[in-house]
């Protein structure tokens, strides 16, 4: 998959198959819409595109800062190249791109630089300044610009009762394993390991601690949970926590794994971490004995929930 930064650096020559969107999460919803793209791409000699947008609108137009993503840009590429898509277009969402007509917009960046031939939306897509043009006006410049246009219809779509919305919501309670089913996959954190304080050593639980970079990523709810990783090339199971040690007075938020049957030098480098499933809220223990008993019942538990897996 070929991914380009901004639509002002796209010089491929090839007609595309395209959609348009955030695609936050790349959940089982945008894949409907996702997998049509690709589908007519290959029956058409047509290269499967998408243009989506970073920062989030949101955060640019309505300032909302406090938003939070299910997928870091490179957790989505990863994604999107899994499913098969040829280009991806990330294109820097500005205020001055907000105001560009809907004219511009379809003209000037999806046929004109794009080379769009079709265009493959949901029923409900807006575009153009203050977001005034619909499907109807889409398919009109169509007619004049040489491209097809087709909707997704909302049934299609609502068939799927899932949104980013919702998934953002289950992982803020803590849900992983009904986020994971909206999503098709199972939710990720990806980060760099850093050096810890060593507690986890001290009590035979040894950690790694995971450091995100990326401010915007949704961090679930503080507990502990069942996770995985691909670590040289084989898969590892552990539990994760995410939260404040409150049983030795911490107070920085941090994300540390236990790997499984696993003593291997981690530092300096980047992991994927699956989430599976949630174990439990984050506890203060009266003593590091007590919290050592506890990591030892919760390994017991994963295990079990591994093995049934």
């Amino acid at each position: 998959m070929i991914t380009v930064q901004s639509i002002s650096k796209y010089d491929e020559q090839h007609p595309v198959a395209i959609t348009i969107g955030t695609f936050d999460g790349v959940h089982i919803g945008h894949r409907k819409i996702l997998e049509k793209v690709i589908n007519h791409a290959k029956n058409s000699n047509l290269k499967s595109a998408v243009l989506t947008f970073f920062p989030h609108p949101r955060m640019v137009l309505q300032k909302d800062t406090d938003i939070k993503l299910l997928n870091t840009i490179e957790e989505k590429k990863a994604i999107l190249e899994q499913m098969g898509l040829d280009l991806l277009v990330v294109h820097p969402f500005t205020k001055e791109f907000s105001r560009l007509s809907a004219t511009e917009f379809v003209r000037d960046l999806l046929v004109n630089t794009l080379k769009s031939k079709k265009i493959i939306i949901g029923y409900d897509h807006r575009f153009g300044r203050n977001r005034n043009a619909n499907i109807s006006d889409l398919i009109a410049f169509g007619n004049t610009l040489d491209f097809s246009v087709e909707e997704i219809p909302a049934q299609e779509i609502d068939d799927v009762s899932v949104s980013s919305t919702k998934i953002r919501k289950a992982l803020e309670e803590g849900d992983v394993e009904t986020a994971n089913s909206y999503l098709g996959y199972n939710y990720m954190l990806t980060g760099t390991i850093k050096k810890g304080k060593g507690l986890g050593r001290q009590i035979q639980f040894p950690t790694a601690n995971i450091a995100i970079e990326e401010s915007y990523k949704l961090i679930p709810k503080n507990g502990s949970y069942i996770v995985s990783s691909i670590i040289n090339e084989n898969v590892v199971y552990g539990m994760m926590n995410i939260g404040y040690n409150p049983t030795v007075d911490g107070t920085k938020k941090t994300i540390e794994v236990h790997f499984f049957d696993f003593d291997e030098n981690l530092y300096g480098k980047k992991l994927q971490i699956d989430l599976l499933s949630r174990l439990r809220d984050e506890q203060k223990f009266e003593s590091l004995e007590d919290l050592k008993n506890q990591l030892a019942m919760d390994r017991e538990k994963s295990l079990n929930f591994i093995s049934k897996m």
